[in-house]
Formats: C-alpha cells, structure tokens, sequence
C-alpha cells in the first residue's frame, strides 16, 4: 500500500465568457491563427480577479473546511512586490489568521504551491490563474488561453472525506532554456522547438516511470495520462516516448481553451477529476524546466461531489473581434473616450471599507431592510458576493470613460432585500434587457498610477453548455 502524498478536498475552475476564434488572426496580423478557439479574459479581468472566480468554486464544495494558507500561482501578477494572494484572499473572506502567499513567475509555480501545500498537516487553497499573452500573428498568441483553476488540498484526509488521493509524485529538474521573459516584457521568446523537445521528452517518461514506482503502481494500472505544458510538440512526444496515447480531454482543452500556463496543469486534473469514477488512476505530467508528474486516485466520494459550474459548461462562450482582444492586451491603442481618466484608488478608503469593496458584504437592519452600501446603523452583516438579483433598468453610457466603452449601468434588485446600481460587464447593450437575471463577479474597475480598483460587478447568470443565448453577438 503507498502512502498518500496529498488529499484532494476540493476543486474549481473559471474560464471567462470570451472566445478568439483563431482564424480570424491571420487576416488582420498576416501570419498566425490556427483552428479553434481560445479563452481571452476581459478588459476588467486579470490572474487575481480569475483566481477570486476558481477559488468561490472551489470553496463552495469544500465551504466547511478550516484553510490553514492560500496560495496563487502565475505568470501574470498584477502587481509585484505586493502580494496578490491578499485580494484572493480578502474577496474570499477569510480569517486574518490564515496566511496568502505568492508562487508567481513561471509555469512550474503551480506545481510548486500544489506541493508544499500538500505537505500541510491542514487544507490550504492552491489557485493558479493566468493571462497569456503572445506577439499578434504568432504561435504563442493562437496557442494560449486565459483561466483559473483552484485545488483544496491537504496532506491527509482529516474531517473531511477525500475525493481523491496523490499517490505518487516524482520532479525531473533541469536548467535549460526553451523560453522566457524579462521582466517588463508582454510576451515570451521561444527557442527552436527540437531543442524543447529533445530535452523534455527523456525529463516526462524518468518523472512518470517514478511517479509509478512511487505510488507502487505499473502503468496498466493508469486508467488515463495527462501530458501538458505550453511545449506542445514535445507534450505529443512525450506521451509517445511513455506508450500511452495523450488522454482526449488534453486535446479537447487546446482546441477550445489554449494552453493556460501556470493555471494549466490544475485546470487539465480538475476537468479530469470532474468526469472520472471512483477508483480511477489518473498519471499527470507536466513539462515546465523540467517535468512533474503525478499519480492521482479517486475515491468513491468523487461520484456524489456537487459541481458548481462544471468545466465542461463554461467551454461554449461569446465571440470577440481580434482587434478587440489587442486592445485588451493593451497592443493595439484606440481613442479613449474623451473624459478625464479616474484618479488613483485611495490606500486609506480601501482599507476602511476592505469588507464592502472586496468581499462585497452589505448589512441587514432590525427591520430586515438590506443596506449596500452597508449603513453604520446595522449590527448585521449580510454577505451578498453569491446573491442573485433582477434587473430594474438600466442605461448604456457612451461617454464615461471606460477601458472598453460603452459602460453598462444596471439598477439590480437582489433575491432576499437589497438594490443596487452597479456596472455590468460579459456582455454587450445588445444582450441586456430589464428583467435579466444576474449575478456577481470580483473585477478590476480601472487602474490609475499603477494601483488596480478591484471592485464587484454584475454579469448576466451563465446558462449550461449549448443553452447560451442566441441574442450573443461579437463584441467589437
């Protein structure tokens, strides 16, 4: 019998509403594109607003679990120096006691706090997001995609039942270089791709043929292999080199997600996680300096696990312009509106309404009146971040400046008490009509000297896989 090398309490994916279709890039950049889609997060979106939308997911099936830490992995931090687990952590609201840590800069991040918070006696909340950016027309640009994927795990079961079990693990490190980014640079460099491949394929089948023996397993036993990284030749190779056919599921998520970097490996085991039985043995291997591989056995806990918002439901989305998107991406400058840009967020204001502005907690007076903003006249809280309310009316403003005008005003009445006029964003004027249902989701309302307003929006309630409405048209 191998002992544990982790429990998975928990997990939660987030793919934002946007698609490219990558065949519209080769008309506008003259190279590049591809078939498929790829996940292009919004203009208010970013890794910390993501990792708020995987971690509420995660959280709402793991919602009675202790979190000893809180980790976020990317490549894309909003900010440096500051740590970005603290508006993870403060959106989520946990306890000040419970520590938020960064693993940021490079895809193996993920692995890295995936790991030590395996090591933890208690559950910690592991969420990588990125935000993958390539030059236009070019393979990095088509091949990516933007998400979030978040993991509750812990070093053994304790009160709560596992889902599953990380038997083996084995790490195969070695320094070579087959791509980077300096510091202030938007997109990576990529060496010549035979190198890549020539290095990682021996590093993936040494890491999997020891992830194996670690968890005493053969692999007749692995009912699927997961080989992922953003080297995707060399993935194909790899899974090859280990005589085991790439499972579909990794093929899948290229097509209509892209490569997610950092959050990428997280996503692939959470969607795998999502459709598997219990006692299934699933081998995950990641190429990334090196390769990672895990052994995971699910529990027969898996089968009766709720899935709120199910990978597998957020795969259909919008479709956006690419001209769009490179604006987003801040490569392509348009004409703002012409109205004066907001002025910096103030440190002292955000500190004293953290509760308001990041977990989004309204109050409740003796009457049973609900107060958003929260008045200082109630003792009650009242959380309002997973309310679900109605649109009374709204307005389409052309001239407020926004990063992506226009700015959608909508006065939202809320299930249970509560109103409020709040932006709405994930969709276009043409989707909105009074009546809508909405809900709520952590955002960047703008960024002003370098300091990112991160407040709560308002997006139309997401409908099932194939169910999306037909009055979605592309955003431009």
């Amino acid at each position: 019998m191998s002992r544990s090398r982790g429990a998975i309490l928990g997990w939660g994916c987030y793919l934002p509403r946007w698609r490219l279709d990558r065949s519209t890039i080769s008309a506008v950049a003259g190279t590049g594109g591809g078939k498929g889609t790829r996940t292009v997060a919004s203009y208010d979106e970013d890794a910390t607003t993501m990792a708020v939308a995987a971690g509420r997911a995660a959280l709402d099936h793991a919602s009675t679990i202790d979190l000893d830490a809180v980790w976020l992995a990317t490549t894309s931090p909003p900010y440096l120096d500051k740590t970005n687990a603290t508006a993870v952590h403060a959106a989520l609201r946990l306890a000040p006691t419970v520590p938020a840590y960064d693993a940021a800069g490079a895809v193996r991040s993920g692995l890295g706090a995936l790991r030590a918070a395996c090591a933890g006696a208690r559950p910690s909340l592991v969420v990588a997001s990125d935000v993958r950016v390539g030059r236009p027309g070019g393979a990095e640009e088509s091949a990516g995609g933007d998400g979030a994927a978040a993991l509750v795990v812990a070093a053994g079961d304790g009160d709560v039942e596992p889902l599953a079990h990380v038997e083996g693990w084995a790490s195969a490190t070695e320094e070579f270089l087959d791509r980077w980014r300096t510091p202030g640079d938007v997109a990576s460099k990529v060496w010549e791709e035979r190198f890549g491949e020539t290095r990682y394929v021996p590093l993936a089948v040494d890491a999997y043929q020891r992830a194996l023996a670690d968890a005493g397993m053969e692999g007749d036993d692995v009912d699927r292999v997961l080989v992922v990284g953003l080297h995707q030749r060399a993935c194909a190779a790899a899974a090859k080199a280990m005589g085991r056919p790439n499972d579909d599921l990794v093929a899948t998520l290229a097509a209509q997600v892209g490569v997610t970097g950092a959050a990428c490996p997280a996503m692939t085991l959470a969607a795998a996680l999502e459709g598997a039985r219990p006692g299934e043995v699933l081998a995950l291997v990641v190429l990334a300096d090196g390769a990672e591989a895990l052994v995971v056995r699910t529990t027969a806990a898996v089968a009766d696990r709720p899935a709120p918002t199910p990978l597998v439901d957020q795969l259909a989305g919008a479709p956006v312009a690419y001209g769009t998107y490179l604006s987003w991406r801040g490569l392509l400058a348009v004409e703002p509106p012409r109205r004066p840009e907001p002025a910096r967020p103030s440190a002292a204001a955000a500190g004293r309404s953290a509760e308001w502005k990041f977990g989004f907690v309204g109050s409740e007076g003796d009457d049973g009146t609900v107060h958003l903003p929260p008045s200082a006249f109630d003792s009650t809280e009242r959380p309002m971040a997973d309310a679900v309310g109605t649109i009374a009316t709204f307005t389409v403003d052309r001239l407020a400046y926004s990063p992506s005008p226009p700015v959608i005003f909508a006065l939202v009445d809320f299930d249970g008490g509560g109103r409020l006029p709040v932006e709405l964003t994930d969709a276009t004027p043409d989707d909105i009509a009074i009546g809508d249902r909405v809900e709520m989701t952590f955002r960047r309302l703008f960024t002003a000297d370098g300091i990112h307003n991160y407040f709560w929006k308002a997006r139309p309630v997401r409908e099932s896989a194939g169910s999306s409405r037909s009055s979605d048209e592309e955003r431009n």
